[in-house]
């Protein structure tokens, strides 16, 4: 058995492991098909940063952990390719997936309908939506003429707590004398976050792979950063200037609409948070929204609860949302032109596209303007360049164009959909069966290191090694 990494090994984008378990007559299973972003396209052209630069012959199925771009965004060139054989995925992101593969398409790729359709058809005709908590037997070749490793494999989706349908990925090895358990994390989500439960710990793994985007740090309380968005978005709105959120259409988006709506509850009395508008700027957003809503059932007790008492933490009064491109014009001159605060979420999390970056363009060299952070920033990206040289008065390149930073810049790391430091230990150190190899991958330098660290310290006699291309 060997793991073969295709991408989040020098950074956190680009997320595709491939698993063979048999070198001697290949069969191997691809875990993600992420796409580059930032500093991990630096150098490279659109047509090698998409390409399938590895032979795909011998892959019998591709398990898919979550929606984010990152990990989906090469499933179009895989196809393209010629890959033909299933792709595994939860309920709820086998209901995600072609959404996300579409808007990828008209947004990085053409805007052609019927090429667009056709790699929905074949995309639709490959995906095998699995149940969480549920063994399913996967494809394997199988040759009389070589020694077979193992002869059965099996897949196990667990709830990751990241995005709706997320998941970690349990692969059950077996042979005539011999089973291996590996476990590929995906993207974590960090405990305690609104909306989805937090992952719990396999019973068992041999190998782990593991995501560290934020393996070197830990993020603050749920009821801190919650007290610091209020008192951010309270301070910030008193100029009456807009605060632009950039937020992924999946995940955080949501999130933030859980959070703000708990706000404006518990301020009936305020009538700051009674009359300000948030606007979410996005129909990806407002369709991953409807998709949150209709699996209610995989929302926490705490989500369910409000549901109860009447309360709707996705749909609420002061929510509005925006669909064309023209309405989404019309609102940035709107709200240039008028002294009248709002609350803007838009994509792309990490400033490098998507409507946020013509609010960007628009706001940032206006003092009034407050920009949050509520997310990871890759390097490379704009929103990592906005966060660095924003609050020292500097500039950033949107669209090739200088725009000065006269914004005030904030950071919340606690609404991060990662997993922190404590989170990812705590992850292994509750294995009933703790694993004897694990590899770190998905993570800057710095935050793999760390992780590293970590857990020799806490499996001295573990094998622990970086992930490397």
């Amino acid at each position: 058995m060997q793991i073969i990494h295709h991408g989040a090994v020098n950074g956190v984008t680009g997320s595709c492991h491939q698993l063979d378990i048999n070198p001697q007559h290949p069969s191997s299973y691809l875990i993600d098909c992420g796409l580059f972003q930032g500093a991990e396209t630096a150098g490279k052209n659109s047509a090698d940063q998409l390409q399938i630069d590895f032979p795909i012959d011998n892959i019998n199925a591709l398990i898919v952990t979550h929606c984010h771009i990152d990990h989906v965004g090469r499933i179009p060139y895989l196809l393209a390719a010629g890959f033909n054989q299933p792709i595994y995925a939860t309920m709820a992101t086998a209901a995600l997936l072609p959404l996300v593969i579409e808007d990828a398409l008209k947004v990085g790729v053409t805007r052609d309908k019927k090429l667009i359709q056709a790699c929905l058809n074949q995309l639709n005709k490959l995906i095998v939506p699995i149940e969480y908590n549920q063994w399913v037997s996967l494809p394997i070749n199988l040759s009389p003429h070589t020694t077979q490793p193992f002869k059965q494999i099996k897949l196990k989706f667990k709830p990751a707590g990241h995005i709706l349908g997320s998941a970690y990925v349990e692969l059950d090895l077996k042979g005539p004398n011999y089973k291996h358990r590996v476990v590929f994390s995906g993207d974590l989500g960090a405990t305690y976050a609104p909306l989805l439960a937090s992952p719990k710990s396999p019973y068992r793994a041999d190998t782990l792979v593991i995501e560290s985007t934020y393996g070197d740090k830990n993020h603050q309380g749920r009821k801190d950063r919650s007290k610091q968005l209020k008192d951010i978005i309270e301070k910030a709105v008193k100029d009456n200037g807009v605060v632009l959120i950039p937020a992924f259409s999946i995940g955080r988006t949501q999130e933030l609409l859980y959070e703000f709506e708990h706000i404006i509850y518990r301020n009936q009395h305020n009538p700051m948070w009674q009359n300000i508008d948030i606007i979410v700027d996005s129909p990806m957003a407002a369709n991953f929204t409807k998709k949150y809503r209709e699996f209610r059932n995989l929302w926490d007790n705490e989500a369910k609860q409000k549901l109860k008492q009447g309360r709707h933490p996705l749909d609420f009064e002061q929510l509005i949302t925006i669909d064309s491109h023209q309405d989404h014009i019309a609102v940035i001159n709107y709200l240039d032109s008028v002294n009248k605060p709002a609350i803007i979420i838009a994509a792309s999390g990490m400033c490098t596209g998507g409507r946020i970056s013509n609010y960007l363009s628009r706001f940032l060299p206006k003092a009034t303007t407050d920009v949050l952070f509520v997310g990871y920033q890759a390097k490379g990206t704009t929103g990592q360049d906005i966060q660095q040289y924003g609050p020292q008065g500097g500039y950033v390149y949107i669209d090739e164009q200088r725009i000065d930073i006269k914004a005030s810049i904030h950071t919340i790391s606690g609404y991060s959909a990662h997993a922190d430091q404590h989170n990812l230990i705590n992850f292994v150190k509750r294995m009933h069966h703790k694993p004897k190899h694990i590899r770190i991958v998905h993570g800057d330098d710095e935050a793999k290191q760390a992780l590293a660290s970590a857990y020799q310290a806490l499996l001295p006699m573990a094998e622990i090694e970086i992930g490397k291309a």
